[in-house]
Formats: C-alpha cells, sequence, structure tokens
C-alpha cells in the first residue's frame, strides 16, 4: 500500500513534496470521513475518474484542490490495489454566535458586520477569522469612544462537528474630550476658537449630541472651521502647524493639542482683471465683493469667483473658469488679487430627460423647467427649475446634471431625476395648545391625484374654541402661465365661551372659489370670492356688546366677500430660514348692496426679515398692522374683530386677551391690530448641527382698540424653543409680560403641539 500524506503548506508549494506513489489504474473511488460534505463535491475536485491512471502529480493536485476548498482541515490519499481510497476530515461549522455583555449595539448590527468577514451560522468555522472578528468588533466600539474595550473570545465544540462562538465584551466606559488646546493663538482668545469647534468637552447637552466623544471626521471639520476663521480675518498665511489626540492610561479621557502658526494679518492693496472677460469690467468689479483697503477674506474671494462663474453660467458659458491668483507684498502685508477669467465654449442645451417618475406625468414636471430645450444654458435657471420641482412636494430626491453630448463642444443635456413618494395621505392625529386646548384632527389628501399635480383634501378639525370641516380643491395650473384655481366648502365653528373671549358661539358655513397668479418667481398674487352664513348665538350673560349686535342685525348674517391678496417668500428655508424677507398683503370686503347682512372691509400686511448675524446666530424682525371697519355706516361684525395675545403673537398674554375689555373684562378684540417681534435665534445647546431645533430669545409687542393707541401696547420678552419634530411641530415660550395691568390675563409658559390648519 502506498500512503501520501500531506499538511496545507506543503502541498501549495511543492507537489514535489508528495511521497512516491507508483501509477496505477483506478478501479474504484472511495472517500472516507466525510459527515456534511456531499461526496460528489470531493470526486468533482479528482482529477481522475474509473478507468483512467492515478499518479503521483495528480495526487498532489487533488490534496491542492480539496484544500483549497476550506471544507477540510486534514486529507490523504492512499491506493488499496487499484482502489483510490480519498480520506477527509472536515472543518467544524458554525452552529451559534452570541455576545455576552452588548449594551452599545444591537445584536443583530453586529451579527451583519460579522457575516461581511464570512463568520455567520451554518458557514465553515475557520480559526482564522476569529482574530478579524475580534478586530471588527472592537473597531465597532472605537467608533463609538470605547477605547477601553476588551473582547475575550471562546469555541465550545458540538455535536455533529460544529462549533458555537461566544463573545464576551466589556465594554468600559466612554472616553470624553476632557481638554482642548490651541497653541500658537494670540489674536484671539483661546476659548472663543475652542467655541468654533463641533468637539468639545462635556456639557449639558454632550450626552444627546455625542460631541464629547472624538472623531476623527469631526476633528477635520473643526481645524477647517478654525482655518476659515482665521483666513476671513486677514490672516492669509496661517498655518496648523500638527494635531496631537492622546489618550490616558486608564483609556478614560482624550486630550487634543493643536498647534497653529497665525502669521501676519493681510490688507487688500488692489483688484485685477485678466483674461477673457466679456462683460463690461464695470459689471464684473460689481460681482466681486472683496474691495481694496479692506482685510482679506478667504470666503469673500471664494464668493466673488463662485458670482463670475455664476454670472458667466447664466450667458450659456457653463464651463467657466475663474481663478484669483495672491501676488503678497510681505514687507507691507498687503496681498494683489488678479481674476483670471476663461470662459470657455458656449453651449446651449440639447435636450431636457426626465427619470424617476413612475406616476407623476411629464408635464407637471416640464412646465416647472424654467430653463429650455434649444436655448443657452443658464445656471441660474437650471437651479431655478430644480428648486421649483422639489416644491411642488411629490419626490424625496431631485437632482440634475449636465452632461456633455458626446462628440460636440457646445452642448449639453439637463438630465432631471427624481425619487417619488407618495402623495395620498390619510391623517387622525390629536394636539394640545394652551390657548386652543384638545384638538383632534383627522384629514384625506391627495395632493398629486392621478399624477396630475392637482391638490384634493377633506379635513376635520375639533378644538375646544374652533371646530373645522372644510373640502378643498385646487388645480395650480388652471391656464398654461400658472394660474391656479380653487374652490372651498367649509363649515367654522367658533365656541367663545370656552375661550374666555365673551359668552358667544358663532357657526359659519360657506363656499368659494379662488384663484391666484404668479407675477415673478417669487410674487403671487390671489383674490376669490365666497359665500357665507353666521349663526349667532348669544345668552343672557353675555357681554352687551355682542347682545346689541344681535338686537340689531339679527342672529343671521350673509356676506359675500372678495378678497385679494400678495405674498412674496424670498427666505432660505421655510423651516430653518437664516435670511431673506416674507411679506403678505391680504384684504376681504363684505361687498355692500347685494341683499346681503355683513358689509365691512378688513386688511392686513405683514413684513418679516432675517438677519444672518454669524453662521449659527440670527435675528428675525417681524411687522404686523391690520386694520377693518362696516361700511355704509354700519359697524364692523364683532366676530371679524382682531384679537392678540398667545405664543402667536404677543406672549406671556392669554391667547386672544390683549385690547378692550367688556364690562366682565372679557375680550371683545378691536378693529385696529399692529403687532410686532424681534427675536434673537439661536441653536440649542449641545445640538448646533440639528436644524430641528432652535433656541430664541424674543421681545413681543402687540396692541388691539378700535384707532390706533400707542397706549394700549403690550409687552413681553422671554426665551422660546422651536422643534420640528417627527411627531409635528412643537413650540414653547416662558415670557413676562413687561406692563401688564390689573385686567390683563397673564400666561407665561404657553405651548402649541402638533398643525392643525
Amino acid at each position: 500500500m502506498h500512503l501520501l500524506r500531506s499538511v496545507l503548506a506543503a502541498v501549495l508549494s511543492l507537489p514535489a513534496t508528495v511521497l512516491a506513489l507508483e501509477p496505477f489504474v483506478v478501479r474504484d473511488i472511495r472517500v472516507e470521513g466525510i459527515q456534511r460534505v456531499d461526496a460528489g463535491t470531493v470526486f468533482g475536485y479528482l482529477p481522475v475518474k474509473i478507468g483512467e491512471t492515478m499518479n503521483e502529480e495528480k495526487a498532489a493536485q487533488a490534496i491542492r484542490a480539496l484544500f483549497g476548498t476550506g471544507f477540510f482541515k486534514d486529507v490523504s490519499i492512499e491506493a488499496d490495489g487499484g482502489v483510490l481510497i480519498v480520506a477527509v476530515q472536515e472543518r467544524p461549522s458554525i452552529a451559534q454566535i452570541d455576545f455576552v455583555g452588548v449594551k452599545e449595539f444591537e445584536k443583530d448590527v453586529l451579527l451583519k458586520s460579522m457575516r461581511q468577514i464570512d463568520l455567520a451560522n451554518g458557514r465553515i468555522f475557520d480559526r482564522s477569522q476569529l482574530d478579524r472578528a475580534e478586530q471588527e468588533l472592537k473597531r465597532q466600539y472605537l467608533s463609538r469612544g470605547r477605547y477601553a474595550v476588551v473582547v475575550t473570545t471562546t469555541v465550545t465544540p458540538l455535536e455533529r462537528n460544529r462549533v458555537a462562538i461566544n463573545f464576551n465584551v466589556d465594554e468600559g466606559e466612554v472616553a470624553k474630550i476632557r481638554q482642548i488646546n490651541i497653541i500658537g493663538a494670540r489674536a484671539f482668545r483661546e476659548k472663543d476658537l475652542i467655541d468654533l469647534f463641533i468637539l468639545r468637552t462635556p456639557g449639558l447637552m454632550t450626552w444627546w449630541s455625542k460631541h464629547d466623544q472624538y472623531s476623527r471626521p469631526k476633528l477635520a471639520a473643526d481645524l477647517e472651521t478654525l482655518r476659515s476663521h482665521y483666513q476671513d480675518r486677514g490672516y492669509l498665511e496661517f498655518n496648523i502647524d500638527s494635531t496631537q489626540v492622546t489618550i490616558s492610561p486608564d483609556k478614560k479621557d482624550i486630550f487634543i493639542s493643536v498647534s497653529i502658526t497665525e502669521g501676519p494679518r493681510y490688507t487688500v492693496s488692489e483688484i485685477r482683471i485678466a483674461g477673457e472677460p466679456l462683460l463690461p469690467e464695470a459689471e464684473i468689479r460689481k460681482l466681486i465683493t472683496i474691495k481694496p483697503g479692506e482685510v482679506f477674506s478667504r470666503t469673500r474671494v471664494a464668493e466673488s469667483t463662485k458670482n463670475i462663474n455664476d454670472r458667466l453660467g447664466n450667458d450659456g458659458y457653463a464651463f467657466a473658469n475663474v481663478n484669483a491668483a495672491p501676488d503678497l507684498d510681505k514687507t507691507k502685508n498687503q496681498a494683489s488679487f488678479t481674476f483670471f477669467i476663461d470662459p470657455g465654449r458656449r453651449v446651449y442645451v440639447r435636450r431636457i430627460n426626465i427619470a424617476g417618475n413612475t406616476k407623476t406625468r411629464d408635464e407637471v414636471i416640464r412646465r416647472e423647467m424654467r430653463q429650455i430645450e434649444g436655448g443657452w444654458y443658464s445656471g441660474e435657471k437650471i437651479n431655478l427649475s430644480r428648486s421649483r420641482v422639489d416644491r411642488l412636494g411629490y419626490f424625496t430626491e431631485v437632482g440634475i446634471e449636465t452632461p456633455s453630448v458626446t462628440g460636440t463642444t457646445d452642448q449639453v443635456d439637463v438630465n432631471l431625476s427624481v425619487v417619488e413618494k407618495p402623495t395620498g395621505n390619510i391623517l387622525l392625529g390629536a394636539g394640545f395648545g394652551s390657548g386652543d386646548g384638545v384638538t383632534l384632527s383627522g384629514a384625506i389628501s391627495q395632493q398629486n391625484i392621478f399624477g396630475s399635480g392637482k391638490h384634493v383634501s377633506a379635513q376635520l378639525n375639533s378644538g375646544r374654541i374652533n371646530t373645522v370641516y372644510a373640502l378643498s380643491y385646487t388645480d395650480p395650473y388652471f391656464t398654461a402661465d400658472g394660474v391656479s384655481q380653487g374652490f372651498d366648502i367649509f363649515s367654522r365653528e367658533v365656541d367663545g365661551t370656552r375661550g374666555g373671549i365673551g359668552r358667544y358661539i358663532t357657526k359659519t358655513l360657506g363656499g368659494g372659489i379662488r384663484f391666484g397668479v404668479p407675477v415673478t418667481e417669487r410674487d403671487t398674487i390671489n383674490y376669490g370670492l365666497s359665500y357665507e352664513n353666521t349663526e349667532i348665538t348669544t345668552f343672557s350673560d353675555s357681554p352687551l356688546f355682542y347682545r346689541n349686535y344681535v338686537s340689531t342685525f339679527g342672529n343671521q348674517n350673509d356676506a359675500i366677500i372678495t378678497s385679494a391678496g400678495w405674498v412674496r417668500d424670498g427666505r432660505d428655508s421655510l423651516i430653518y430660514p437664516t435670511k431673506g424677507t416674507y411679506q403678505r398683503a391680504i384684504g376681504e370686503i363684505g361687498l355692500p348692496g347685494l341683499g346681503t347682512t355683513l358689509e365691512y372691509y378688513k386688511a392686513n400686511y405683514q413684513y418679516q426679515r432675517y438677519f444672518p448675524l454669524s453662521r449659527q446666530y440670527t435675528l428675525m424682525m417681524n411687522g404686523e398692522v391690520g386694520w377693518g371697519d362696516g361700511l355704509n355706516n354700519l359697524p364692523l361684525p364683532f366676530f371679524k374683530n382682531f384679537f392678540a395675545g398667545g405664543v402667536s403673537t404677543v406672549r406671556g398674554y392669554r391667547n386672544s386677551s390683549i385690547g378692550p375689555k367688556d364690562q366682565n373684562g372679557d375680550p371683545q378684540g378691536g378693529s385696529h391690530r399692529v403687532l410686532g417681534n424681534v427675536e434673537f435665534l439661536l441653536p440649542f445647546p449641545g445640538l448646533q448641527n440639528d436644524r430641528s431645533v432652535r433656541l430664541s430669545a424674543f421681545v413681543d409687542a402687540g396692541m388691539v382698540a378700535n384707532k390706533f393707541d400707542g397706549g394700549a401696547f403690550r409687552y413681553s420678552s422671554g426665551v422660546g424653543v422651536f422643534w420640528s419634530s417627527p411627531f409635528g411641530p412643537l413650540k414653547v415660550s416662558f415670557a413676562a409680560p413687561l406692563n401688564a395691568d390689573n385686567l390683563d390675563r397673564k400666561q407665561m409658559f404657553q405651548f402649541t403641539f402638533g398643525g392643525v390648519f
């Protein structure tokens, strides 16, 4: 009998190390030692079949192939009287993987990471994989700041050649940043520079933000912020010399040291323009925001090059290249800049391609495009097109690419890709407001019915004071020019007996038609016509003012109301605005002479502006004025009066409580209202990068009267929080009235939760 045995290393290296095997004709093949692996798998790797000749070279080849499968930890080949015997010893399979002591991660997350390195239930066990598994497990913990983690692995043999793997984890404590040092800072206080960083030492909200845990990407971002801070203030040669991150011996504390060289502060001595500007030099210089005599600012230089690029792009020069080259005078600490302009070739748009809209019709998207096919490329129009498509609200993602057309030098395509989202909603919800109490709401709506872009909704809101039922329909493109048309049918009940504004109840039924006419990309004029029937219920203890009105005009009132309004929205964001203005003017008239009993007018104007003070701080100023009166010597209906007070007008005063009072001290509103707010907006401490939460310090002012009266103003100041939560918007304020009198109803803590409209 001839016996051939070899370990894997010898077989893989030199087949000549195989023991001598006399060639013989194989009469039969027998496989021994298999438990899970099918015999056919072994036969498939053998280089001979029955009736063929087996020799030393083929034996080595067979052993090499069988080891290469990874299924076996030992292989031997024997010849016994013309019978080829293949004896194998299988590697065990993994029957179970378990983690003990794991609290930081869900076990499913760790099992998934183990599968990525081929360690999973049912797979062949390879002991060399355990080292990789331990390193992967430690890497997961290091990413969470747990540098003291200890992983102990045990392998337990089971029946049927299987093993159970157990990872025993001592997670240790999370390492926290205990100190950040900036070495070499002279122009600015070290504390002020450290305040620019995302990374920080433990504080009030770092348990939530995790900013007190070291992260290499966060540190890189902080260093870039530090560089920008210096270079935006003239330190053109600022340099970060080194960064050192050390950990304490017990692996609980991390220390960060940043060594910097500030260099001298440079001013701009001259601005020159070179290359091929194409535009008049005077126009280009207006686009350059940094001027001679000013302190150097990297941001303003970058802003200037972008302005020129964008301006050339609007004329079709899609591939313009603008570079600002500095020339330093180190003796005078001055820098002159030459803006080199290479416009490239003018290009036009060959075709606009739309992809991803499986439901929404192409025409619904194309009518929002401001870039046209066959026209010169315009970066401004392309960006505006993307913004308009995004504002439709039908898509979770909107992307635009402008690839060059193959084989041409002056053409591009505009490829617009969208990812659709469900636009139909069935909503049941509840909200609680300190002014309106518990509010139940339900609505069914389809913003994009049949992919046409038209909007249909039915709504129910039930509150302590206001109950509304409404059915609405809107066609945003009633005409090809973008004129919208809509219809509304509604039922509205106001129960003043529950709102502290006098005992009365009004029930209004109505309907109307409305139109919206876009004047510019940001301006829209709205107008409409509606009919309302209002039933008024008063009580024996209702304020005399209300009872007198009913006795004069009756408890049934009809009105044909025409309205007109104008809106301009130039804010940079609807949820987290930092700059821009918002203006709104609206008026309504109860038309006289048509057999109706309500003849009046009301007008309201609002101006709101956001001033960016820095990257994180914003100042908001808001002003609003409203007035109204009756027509044909009739009074303004009391249920059309203006009111103020509450979380949306003058905080610190109870909802609708500011203004004239009746003999019982209940507010009755007025025909004139003036509101003003100044608000300092800042990120919530510890959540600087979370744009869903915002803190504010504010001063509010408001007046309600039957004529403009400076003595009727009420003032308050306080702090507030706005959170756009996953469950709906939450607005909380704590305000102190500054000049309340004895009849005013104060309410220092106020909040609203949920959007009810």
